[in-house]
């Protein structure tokens, strides 16, 4: 599982730079900024808590665009998911051994990588649509005394959002749903995530 993982994340290295390669030769206008924001998170599946929970991100990103109305936009994200398990994380694991209790808090930091088509409808408004691929990066990812790894160390996800453009501010609302089954120990319950995302970013140049 590790080593299929690692060619997917060298895989979609290449294939970023090859894309970014060939969009920045085309591209009409470049921009770069900083943005910070507030995930609104939940890993959906009978383990877990069905609530949001509140957790950051924070980047980079750059605005591409080849025309007045549509462009790319490529983002690095240090991205925090909080979730609880619930009762029926212990009811269906049992067997494994010495699992969390209920309310047991998790937390998942990600290395976040959405590459997002640009639609422009005004100069005020920006459609945002895409694939991310985050990767696991935090260490504490077990749920049993025996430290067993729970969590895949990538989750594929999509993304649909907006933007407000007040130059050189930037608001943003965006949801994120994750196709990626996170779950490493079994296939009795799926865990796919979920974000809803608000925040700030600021065109540096």
């Amino acid at each position: 599982m590790c080593k299929k993982l690692n060619t997917m994340n060298k895989l979609f290295s290449i294939l970023a730079i090859t894309l970014l390669t060939s969009i920045f030769t085309n591209a009409q206008s470049f921009r770069l900024g900083a943005k910070a924001g507030a995930n609104l998170s939940k890993i959906q599946g009978q383990s877990f808590d069905n609530s949001f929970e509140l957790g950051y991100q924070l980047g980079g990103f750059a605005e591409i665009d080849f025309s007045k109305t549509f462009g790319i936009q490529p983002e690095i994200l240090f991205s925090q998911t909080n979730t609880k398990t619930s009762s029926g994380f212990n009811n269906i694991y049992v067997g494994i051994g010495s699992a969390a209790p209920a309310g047991e808090k998790v937390q998942l930091n990600y290395l976040s990588i959405p590459i997002l088509l640009r639609i422009n409808a005004s100069k005020l408004l920006t459609l945002h649509l895409g694939p991310q691929y985050s990767i696991l990066i935090n260490d504490k990812q077990d749920l049993f005394q025996n430290s067993r790894d729970a969590f895949k160390k990538g989750d594929f996800s999509m993304v649909a959002g907006a933007q407000l453009n007040l130059s050189p501010l930037r608001i943003y609302g965006r949801y994120n749903i994750g196709l990626t089954d996170l779950n490493e120990i079994d296939n009795k319950d799926q865990w796919k995530s979920q974000q809803i995302q608000v925040g700030v970013g600021l065109k540096l140049f």
